[in-house]
């Protein structure tokens, strides 16, 4: 894979997905016969053409405008028509001439409505299509490879109802190693852009200058904290970002600190192991902690890989309500390479929880140790 997996719609009449030509065609002339069957079944064929307005009203929440008008004007048409061909002497005129305004008022209400609905989910579409943009510029592109790791992963924001995730990931290959970052931002959509910005920035900038993992932590926290400070400004909501950090250089072991995220695995020799690493608070709450920020190690052999993840994996739930077991499945994919782990990992939890009950964004990444160390 070459990165960060997205919905990105490249046609917005494709992505509203409308009825094709024939398909609307097919649907007007089965519901006229309906119509037409019904009102020769009751004896009321010229009154039950009142049913035939609402065509156009059902059209403009499904079709294109060009669908709609045709809609609308065929409805029309054969309101007239019938009206016309079928007339008594019975009077009535008025009812008649009334039921015809009546269907071309609706018709016309209907090609506007349609017009709207278009106008509305293709401003959706740019916006969305802007985030995805916003975010792919915030997220470098996967895989990543330094001296020391190749670091690979996929990343799928939920859309549903929000424009960008809330999970963020970055690699920086610094003068004391490299770092990998991992982490997930409260909240989600544009409104948690801000604090995702805050954080990457602060950390490709000071893993280059800070030496250790706890003045990089330091200085990650205090990009949550002037973020929330000029949130409070403005009116929004303060956020934390829960994150793991991870140190890997020459030496055989590996560093971590972890703010409140989902400790590392570890696969080695055919085995998943969780290392043992102290959880502290989330960035942005470092004044709440009772301890200062301590750097975890851990045994990284040659070969082994790290398999990092975010709450939207953890927290899959299947039909029953029982979590999704990463330890478990992860057994089940030691025999894929590194590059095709978190795919493997991402389908079979969307798989496990059913296709639409996922509401939360997954990001999954391998940390491969270089085989030379």
């Amino acid at each position: 894979m070459t990165g960060p997996r997205r919905m990105r719609p490249t046609d917005a009449l494709e992505a509203i997905e409308p009825p094709g030509n024939a398909e609307t065609v097919v649907g007007v002339l089965s519901v006229t016969v309906l119509v037409e069957v019904l009102g020769v079944l009751s004896g009321s064929e010229v009154w039950l053409l009142g049913l035939l307005v609402f065509l156009p009203g059902t059209a403009s929440a499904l079709c294109t405008v060009q669908q709609t008008k045709f809609v609308a004007a065929w409805t029309t048409l054969f309101v007239s028509l019938t009206l016309l061909v079928r007339a008594d002497d019975n009077g009535r005129w008025l009812d008649r001439a009334l039921l015809v305004l009546l269907t071309l008022a609706l018709g016309a209400a209907s090609v506007y409505a349609c017009h709207r609905r278009i106008a509305r989910e293709h401003e959706m579409l740019r916006l969305r299509s802007t985030a995805a943009a916003m975010q792919r510029h915030i997220l470098h592109p996967l895989p990543l490879l330094t001296d020391d790791v190749l670091v690979n992963g996929v990343y799928e924001p939920v859309q549903e109802d929000r424009l960008v995730g809330g999970d963020i990931y970055d690699v920086v290959a610094s003068p004391f190693g490299t770092r990998v970052l991992i982490g997930d931002v409260q909240g989600k959509g544009l409104a948690a852009v801000g604090a995702a910005f805050a954080v990457i920035g602060a950390f490709r900038e000071a893993a280059h200058r800070e030496p250790t993992l706890t003045a990089l932590v330091d200085a990650l926290d205090a990009s949550v904290v002037r973020h929330n400070s000029y949130a409070e400004q403005t009116g929004d909501d303060e956020r934390f970002v829960t994150a793991l950090i991870i140190g890997v250089d020459a030496g055989a072991e590996a560093q971590v600190v972890n703010c409140g995220h989902i400790p590392p695995r570890l696969v080695h020799d055919g085995a998943v192991t969780t290392p043992a690493v102290d959880t502290g608070v989330p960035l942005g709450l470092a004044e709440l902690a009772a301890e200062p920020t301590t750097v975890d190690w851990f045994a990284f052999p040659a070969g082994s890989t790290l398999v990092l993840t975010t709450d939207g994996l953890t927290e899959t739930r299947a039909h029953d309500g029982t979590f999704y077991p990463v330890d478990e499945r992860l057994m089940k994919h030691l025999d894929l390479s590194p590059t095709e782990l978190p795919l493997a990992l991402h389908e079979d939890a969307r798989a496990y929880a059913g296709h639409d009950r996922r509401h939360d964004d997954v990001a999954v990444l391998t940390v491969r140790r270089s085989p030379r160390h």
